[in-house]
């Protein structure tokens, strides 16, 4: 399937909200919207159409024959799009979504001047005339267990695609959370374990090298990126979606120690056991 074909998957009435966090996961401000999607020439060009509802009304069109070169799309719609290079004291962010039947879910990840993770936007969409319920805000109890995904990775070189098994345990000690990511097969296997202070809604990693946050947000939805971008050491921006409680998926923008984006992969993750918190 190409690229363009993917894009397709998104097409459609998207009816929801914009909704504004600050970087600790404060509720700023939230606007009513729809963005509607159609094929023009046969699918061959697509017209975008932004409307905010409130407080003051507003329309933004697009059409589109061709992709740039900071987007890839996966099979079933979900996509990332932001910036090809991360560059010190300048603005840098993206956009990651994902589609789950008549619903689809985005996360934008915006950082200052100073690498700072300054503002957090999730957009929350459901296809015009479905009524699909939004799932609950995501909690630390909601995470924990073992996780069994499939992914696959998408190259920003266009690449051959690479796909993989994975496992992810997540455990609770107190006012710590532990996880354990272990991926590849034979020789090529990882295992990466972390430790993250939980802090209300937001899980601290600040013992790597590039000290990141995962904020716990409504509808399911989890952003993970660093606190401040440092130059020299590689990154992910990840937004993750809590589908069903034993249903999960997330997806990887990665970027290189010198600050290229490399590729995107998108996790499809089952809860095969829980494990309870201490």
């Amino acid at each position: 399937m190409s690229q363009w074909d993917c894009l397709l998957q998104n097409l459609g009435e998207w009816q929801g909200s914009f909704t504004r966090f600050s970087a600790q996961g404060d509720e700023l401000e939230d606007t009513p919207t729809v963005v509607s999607l159609e094929g023009l020439n046969g699918n061959q060009t697509i017209r975008q159409i932004i409307r905010r509802l409130t407080p003051e009304p507003s329309e933004k069109v697009l059409e589109y024959s061709t992709l740039g070169r900071g987007i890839l799309f996966f099979e079933d719609g979900a996509f990332s799009q932001g910036a090809l290079q991360f560059a010190p004291f300048s603005e840098f962010g993206a956009e990651l979504g994902l589609v789950h039947g008549d619903r689809r879910l985005r996360l934008v990840q915006l950082f200052d001047q100073a690498s700072r993770c300054d503002r957090l936007t999730l957009i929350r969409e459901h296809l015009a005339g479905t009524t699909t319920p939004e799932r609950p805000p995501l909690t630390v109890e909601g995470l924990l267990g073992t996780w069994q995904g499939e992914a696959t990775t998408l190259y920003a070189d266009w690449r051959t695609p690479n796909t993989f098994s994975s496992t992810l345990q997540i455990q609770r000690e107190g006012d710590r959370l532990l996880q354990r990511f272990s991926f590849g097969s034979g020789a090529s296997s990882q295992t990466i374990a972390s430790v993250a202070e939980i802090d209300g809604n937001r899980l601290m990693f600040t013992q790597s090298l590039q000290p990141a946050q995962v904020v716990l947000l409504p509808d399911g939805a989890s952003s993970n990126c660093p606190m401040q971008i440092k130059p020299g050491q590689s990154f992910v921006l990840e937004a993750g979606w809590l589908i069903q409680p034993n249903l999960r998926q997330r997806i990887i923008r990665s970027y290189s120690d010198k600050g290229e984006w490399l590729s995107l992969t998108c996790v499809t993750e089952q809860k095969v056991s829980a494990i309870q918190g201490t």
